[in-house]
C-alpha cells in the first residue's frame, strides 16, 4: 500500500530522529559504548555479576567484584594498562590537566590537626593572610582536627568550585585567640617544572617532574628567559620523571630539532603508522644541549630522549631509562571511572622500540628494576645486557640499541651504598620534611628577612641541628653515616629550603654534590676549551 504524501514529512523526521539518536549511542572511540552487543563472553560475565548481586546468600559489594575483575583482565594485557577507580580519577585528572581549584597551600597532617608548610605565592591563602606554621582547625563549621582526621576529607573541605568561598578558623603560634579568613577558592597550578636557573653564565637547567597539558607551556617560558639571560646551552633534567602525554613530549622535542626531522613513529595493531616531524618553530636547534636520565624516566621522557639521540643532537647523560615503549588511550567506563588501555607502540627515529619485555608478567616485568642493582648495571655501563638483533645506527654513525630503555651517551653511576641509600629514603620517604616542619616550628624567626640567595650561599646545618635530626630519627650510632655527614647535612639545607622558599632552591641546593650535573658542567667544559 502506497504512503500518502502527507505523512512523508513525519516518516522522515522520524527517520532521522533515529539517526541522532543512534549516532548518540555509536562511539567508535570507545569499544564499551558499543550499541546491541551480542558478544555470548560479556553476557557471561554480565549474568554472573546479576546472579551474585540477586542471589548470593551473602550480601556482596558488587562494584568491589567489578573492580576487581577490571583490573585481572588488564593485568593479563601489560603491565600498563590500567584501571582508575571513580575515587581517584579527579585526582589523576588534575595531575595531567596541570591545576586543581582550592586555597593554594601545601600542609601536613601534623599531631591531629592541619599545620601549613607553605602557601603558593600570589595563591588565595597567602593573599588571605595566612601564614606557613598556621594551623587549620575548621573550615566553614567543619573541624578539621581529631585522631580520625582522614586527608581525603580535608581535601574534600579545601577544595570545592571556583569563587567559591571557605571561611578558616586559624591557630597560630604565639596568638590566644583563633582567627578567621575568608578564603575565596581559585586554580591552583600543578607545575611540571621543579626548577629553571643559570648554572653558570652559559648553561642553564630545566627539571620537568612530568608531561601535563600546561608543561610545555612551562618550559617554553623558562627556555626564553634562561636564553634571554645567556644560556647558549642547556641542561634537560627528565631524572624521575614518569612520562605523561605524548603531544607535550613531541612539542618539547620540537624545539630542538630542525624543520622536517623526525619525531616519532606510533604503530596500531593495524600496522597502521603515524609519523610526527619538527616544524618550523624550533628555538633551540643550533644551542649544545644535555639530557638527565636515569632508571626512573619512562615513557614521554624516553620519547624525549629518543628522539634526541637518535637525531644526533645532545649528549644523553646518566642511567638506562625505564623502558616504556607503549601508547595509552583514556577511555570512560560510565560510573566516573576509566581504563588506560595501551593502544600502539612507539618506536624512536631510527625504528627502535625502547619497551621491556613484559612476556613474563608483571611481578617479573617490575622486578627487573631490582636486577639492575644486582647485575652491577647501576654503578657500570658494562654490565647493560643489549641485544646486538636490536641494534640501530644513527645518521651520524652512532650505534643505539633497543629492546629496553635507552643507554645514555655517556654514563653516571649510582652511590650504592647502604649509606647513601639510606639518605634517599629518607629524602624520598618524607620523613626529613617532618623533621624540617618541626624544626621551623621553633626556628622560624631565624629566617626572617633573610633572602633565598642568601640562604643558599651562607646558611649552613650546624653539628647541633645535625643531632638533632639523628636523635629525631632515633639514629644512636655514633658511625652510622660516617663519611656522609656532609651529605646528609646537604639534604637537610635543601628540605629546610624547600619548606622556606620552594622546590627550586631545594634543587639548586642538591645541584652542588649532584655527580650527574658535575658530569656535565666537566664536558661542556672540555667541549668549550676543545672549540678555543
Amino acid at each position: 500500500m502506497p504512503v500518502q504524501k502527507k505523512y512523508i514529512p513525519l516518516l522522515l523526521g522520524v527517520a532521522v530522529a533515529f539517526g541522532i539518536f543512534l549516532g548518540a549511542r555509536l562511539n567508535f572511540t570507545t569499544v564499551s559504548d558499543t550499541l546491541f552487543s551480542s558478544n555470548s563472553k560479556k553476557q557471561k560475565l554480565n549474568r554472573l555479576i546479576d546472579f551474585i548481586d540477586f542471589e548470593y546468600v551473602d550480601k556482596v559489594n558488587t562494584d568491589s567484584i567489578v573492580d576487581i575483575t577490571v583490573n585481572t583482565i588488564l593485568e593479563n594485557l601489560d603491565p600498563h594498562s590500567v584501571y582508575i577507580p571513580s575515587n581517584e580519577y579527579e585526582q589523576t585528572a588534575n595531575d595531567m590537566r596541570g591545576n586543581f581549584t582550592g586555597i593554594g597551600i601545601s600542609f601536613y597532617q601534623h599531631q591531629d590537626s592541619i599545620a601549613v608548610i607553605r602557601t603558593i605565592d600570589e595563591g588565595p591563602a597567602q593573599k588571605a593572610g595566612i601564614l606557613p606554621g598556621d594551623r587549620i582547625l575548621f573550615a566553614d563549621t567543619i573541624p578539621l582536627f581529631g585522631k580520625g582526621l582522614n586527608r581525603y576529607d580535608v581535601i574534600s573541605q579545601l577544595k570545592g568550585p571556583r569563587n567559591t568561598q571557605v571561611t578558616l578558623k586559624i591557630k597560630r603560634k604565639d596568638t590566644d585567640s583563633l582567627l578567621s579568613f575568608s578564603v575565596t577558592r581559585e586554580k591552583i597550578p600543578l607545575l611540571s617544572l621543579d626548577a629553571a636557573y643559570l648554572l653558570t653564565d652559559t648553561v642553564g637547567y630545566i627539571k620537568l617532574n612530568r608531561f601535563a597539558e600546561p608543561t610545555y607551556n612551562e618550559f617554553k617560558k623558562a627556555l626564553t628567559d634562561l636564553k634571554k639571560n645567556g644560556a647558549t646551552t642547556l641542561v634537560l633534567d627528565l631524572r624521575d620523571n614518569p612520562g605523561g602525554y605524548i603531544s607535550t613530549a613531541q612539542d618539547i622535542v620540537d624545539e630542538f630539532l630542525q624543520e622536517n626531522t623526525l619525531i616519532l613513529i606510533t604503530k596500531n595493531k593495524n600496522g597502521t603508522q603515524e609519523k610526527t616531524y619538527a616544524t618550523p618553530k624550533g628555538s633551540f636547534t643550533t644551542g649544545s644541549l644535555y639530557v638527565l636520565i636515569n632508571e626512573n624516566s619512562a615513557s614521554a621522557s624516553e620519547i624525549v630522549a629518543g628522539a634526541l639521540q637518535d637525531n644526533d643532537k645532545g649528549v644523553i647523560v646518566g642511567r638506562r631509562s625505564f623502558g616504556k615503549g607503549l601508547v595509552q588511550r583514556e577511555m570512560a567506563l560510565g560510573d566516573g571511572s576509566a581504563v588506560r588501555l595501551t593502544i600502539a607502540r612507539y618506536y624512536t627515529p631510527t625504528g627502535r622500540s625502547i619497551q621491556r619485555p613484559y612476556n613474563k608478567g608483571n611481578d617479573a616485568y617490575y622486578n627487573e628494576y631490582e636486577s639492575r642493582y644486582v647485575n652491577g648495571e647501576m654503578q657500570n655501563k658494562d654490565s647493560i645486557v643489549v641485544n646486538d638483533s636490536l641494534r640501530f645506527v644513527t645518521p651520524k654513525g652512532k650505534v643505539v640499541y633497543g629492546g629496553g630503555g635507552i643507554i645514555p651517551d655517556v654514563f653516571v653511576g649510582k652511590d650504592t651504598s647502604q649509606e647513601n641509600q639510606a639518605i634517599s629514603y629518607i629524602l624520598k620517604g618524607g620523613f626529613m620534611s617532618y623533621f624540617a616542619f618541626e624544626y621551623l616550628e621553633t626556628h622560624r624567626q631565624d629566617f626572617k628577612g633573610q633572602t633565598q640567595e642568601d640562604f643558599i650561599a651562607n646558611y649552613t646545618i650546624s653539628e647541633a641541628t645535625l643531632n638533632a635530626f639523628l636523635s629525631y630519627a632515633n639514629i644512636t650510632e655514633p658511625n652510622t653515616f660516617k663519611g656522609y655527614t656532609a651529605r646528609l647535612k646537604l639534604v637537610i639545607k635543601a628540605t629546610l629550603a624547600r619548606q622556606l622558599y620552594g622546590t627550586q632552591a631545594y634543587e639548586m641546593i642538591l645541584h652542588s654534590q649532584d655527580p650527574m650535573i658535575k658530569k656535565v658542567l666537566e664536558l661542556q667544559q672540555k667541549s668549550a676549551g676543545a672549540e678555543l
